[in-house]
């Protein structure tokens, strides 16, 4: 595993590790959320909509050619799936597309973020989790 998504995991870890109760978790990714950019409204559209979400979802990726990495936007309708959208595209921002498919989303799992979440949301997380993949297989070297 490359030492760029060592540094992510471990940096995970370490925000959200001391959480013991779900409920503070959650508070916390809203809380966070409050103070991020909105998407655009001509961003959200059906290209960039997260299918399997209960509420509505949108993803834009790009690919930087010189540096080689991805970055990821999103917004949602709600606040917990908008929160949750903003901490994953975080995770995955910066890295390189191989590095992308070596961070697995079983983190969000071991931080207790998806084990938390309601069947419906819970496959959100995975629809969520698979596009940036299939968008990081695009860009593979």
């Amino acid at each position: 595993m490359s030492e760029k998504v060592e540094r992510k995991k471990s940096a995970l870890r370490e925000e959200f590790g001391f959480f013991d109760d779900p409920r503070d978790t959650f508070e916390y990714i809203i809380a966070k959320t409050k103070s991020l950019p909105r998407l655009p409204d001509d961003l959200k559209k059906e290209e960039y909509l997260v299918k399997g979400c209960v509420s509505s979802l949108w993803l834009v990726p790009s690919f930087d050619g010189r540096s080689g990495e991805c970055s990821f936007k999103s917004d949602a309708d709600s606040v917990i799936t908008r929160g949750i959208a903003a901490l994953v595209c975080e995770a995955y921002g910066g890295l390189a597309p191989s590095e992308i498919l070596e961070l697995d989303p079983a983190i969000f799992d071991e931080l207790k973020i998806g084990t938390q979440l309601s069947p419906n949301r819970r496959n959100g997380l995975g629809q969520l989790c698979k596009k940036i993949a299939d968008f990081a297989k695009s860009h593979l070297d």
